[in-house]
């Protein structure tokens, strides 16, 4: 059976560039894999014929010989190929896949690309929850808090190793933090047991912090806390989290604000409720009322007369702040009439003689009151 052209198999033009080959046979590569493929008996040898095409293609000798004879130019000994029923390289196909190994599944190995090991790992990142009062968010604090985290352990500066010597390379993997074990047709990759996918091991590791590079404590940060902040605003430190291993980069800090309730005023967005009592009489005659405000000082407002309880009035630009700009909120302010208690024998009297007078001015209420007591004698009766 005749080969098929190897640009033809991975789906190139002649003239493609070598990432451009490459491109093409790790998309090939993940189409055609036998693991991906299960149910069709001719992806071995189609995974087979890809790798083929490409480690002629890759190398520019080989693929400079198969540009002028063809196939012909890897039988009967003209060079740069494989005999007729050998594979390339070690006589599989592992020789080609190798290259493109970590692109293909280096990110579900977990392990880094190119070499180099982890060597050195970021920290973690931290949660600090903040607890402000309502006018902390509406002028915003500089304040300071403790946070315990890990940081890099002064005595090996971060190394792990007694008096701050550099790890060494980990002789099993070479540093890679990694090793691979070909297993008939795969090639498997795994954690190095020796290092545990660091790439170094340490020979003397320091007492202060057990070679771990990193000690508990608690550090004082100062946090800016900017005006308008709300209940679940996040503020990022960068920098601020916990040390990395064998000194590598810190995380983050995230802070997390908590609002707390206030007696007086309920927030929504970046306006504020409150609710005032009035007199009676400031409800039915109208009037000015004060009002406290947030920024601690006191609004005045118009009560109209005749006010029910539940009526609102408005106080612009007395509300709060916007996180990101955006202007000021307004506040709203519900009264709640109030009924007087406790009254004086003079008190009694006189409202006693307002409800009669009310009783006079207001024939259509008087006019009710009689059908309702008349409809209750009736029921009596």
């Amino acid at each position: 059976m005749s080969k098929r052209d190897y640009y033809d198999v991975l789906g190139v033009s002649k003239g493609a560039a070598p990432d451009e080959i490459k491109k093409a046979f790790r998309r090939k590569a993940k189409e055609l894999h036998p693991d991906r493929n299960k149910d069709n008996p001719d992806s071995e040898a189609q995974f087979k014929e890809i790798n083929e095409a490409y480690e002629v293609l890759k190398d520019e000798e080989k693929k400079a010989a198969y540009d002028r004879f063809g196939h012909a130019a890897f039988d009967g000994g003209m060079g740069g190929g494989p005999r007729p029923g050998q594979g390339f390289g070690s006589g599989d196909f592992s020789s080609a896949f190798s290259d493109v190994f970590d692109d293909l599944f280096g990110d579900f190995m977990g392990g880094q690309r190119g070499g180099g090991g982890r060597r050195a790992s970021r920290g973690s990142d931290l949660r600090y929850n903040l607890r402000v009062t309502l006018e902390d968010a509406f002028s915003g604090l500089q304040k300071t808090v403790q946070v315990p985290t890990a940081v890099s352990c002064s005595t090996c500066e971060g190394t792990g190793s007694e008096g701050g010597v550099e790890p060494t390379a980990c002789p099993t993997c070479s540093g890679l933090g990694k090793v691979r074990a070909q297993q008939g047709f795969f090639t498997v990759e795994r954690t190095c047991p020796t290092c545990s996918g660091l790439g170094q091991i340490i020979k003397n590791p320091c007492k202060a912090c057990g070679g771990n590079g990193r000690i508990e404590k608690d550090r004082a940060l100062s946090v800016n806390i900017p005006a308008g902040v709300e209940t679940g605003t996040r503020i990022r430190l960068a920098g601020e989290g916990e040390a990395g291993m064998r000194g590598g980069p810190p995380g983050d800090l995230y802070i997390f604000v908590e609002v707390e309730r206030h007696e007086l005023f309920e927030r929504d967005g970046t306006n504020l409720y409150c609710r005032v009592p009035v007199t009676m009489a400031k409800a039915a005659l109208g009037g000015a009322i004060e009002v406290p405000t947030i920024d601690g000082g006191r609004g005045r407002v118009q009560v109209p007369a005749g006010s029910q309880s539940g009526r609102q009035m408005r106080l612009r630009g007395k509300g709060m702040p916007a996180l990101r700009g955006g202007g000021i909120g307004d506040m709203f302010i519900e009264l709640a009439v109030e009924t007087p208690v406790n009254l004086t024998s003079r008190q009694k009297e006189l409202l006693s003689e307002f409800d009669e007078l009310s009783e006079d001015n207001n024939p259509e209420t008087n006019s009710f009151f009689s059908s309702v007591k008349s409809f209750w004698d009736g029921m009596k009766g």
